[in-house]
């Protein structure tokens, strides 16, 4: 049997994910990296991603999560984000809508900000799209 560890996900309205998993890969802002049992302590900032979680039973699933904090710890892994959703709580033509949007607003003339906050927006609906993809294909790493 492999080694399973305590993983939650947590965001603002609610607890997404709670049990004990054999493995996680998620990106970081400095690029992607495996956790699994007995992982070195750290805690470090998460960016708009594909999550995915191999199971107790060995089974990979994957989830769209927005930045957040991973803290890895001895006892228990958390990642506290602003938003995470399974492939199937994804509505797509809402994020299509947000993916458009975001486009047209980055094609325009904008301040530093107002491109920094559009490109975000995109970057969340481009994840969100590529999980809900990833459910219509049963779609595994």
């Amino acid at each position: 049997m492999a080694n399973l560890f305590p993983f939650e996900v947590h965001t603002p309205y609610r607890r997404f994910f709670a049990d004990q998993i054999e493995a996680l890969i998620i990106t970081l802002t400095d690029g992607e990296i495996g956790v699994y049992a007995n992982h070195s302590a750290f805690t470090a900032p998460v960016v708009t991603c594909i999550m995915r979680i191999k199971d107790r039973k060995g089974q990979w699933r994957s989830a769209f999560t927005t930045e957040g904090i991973l803290e890895v710890k001895e006892h228990k892994t958390v990642l506290m984000a602003d938003a995470a959703e399974w492939p199937e709580e994804i509505d797509r033509r809402r994020a299509e809508a947000a993916e458009k949007e975001a486009r047209e607003f980055l094609a325009g003339g904008l301040l530093k900000f107002e491109a920094a906050s559009a490109a975000a927006s995109l970057r969340r609906a481009e994840y969100r799209l590529k999980a809900w993809e990833l459910g219509e294909n049963k779609g595994n790493p």
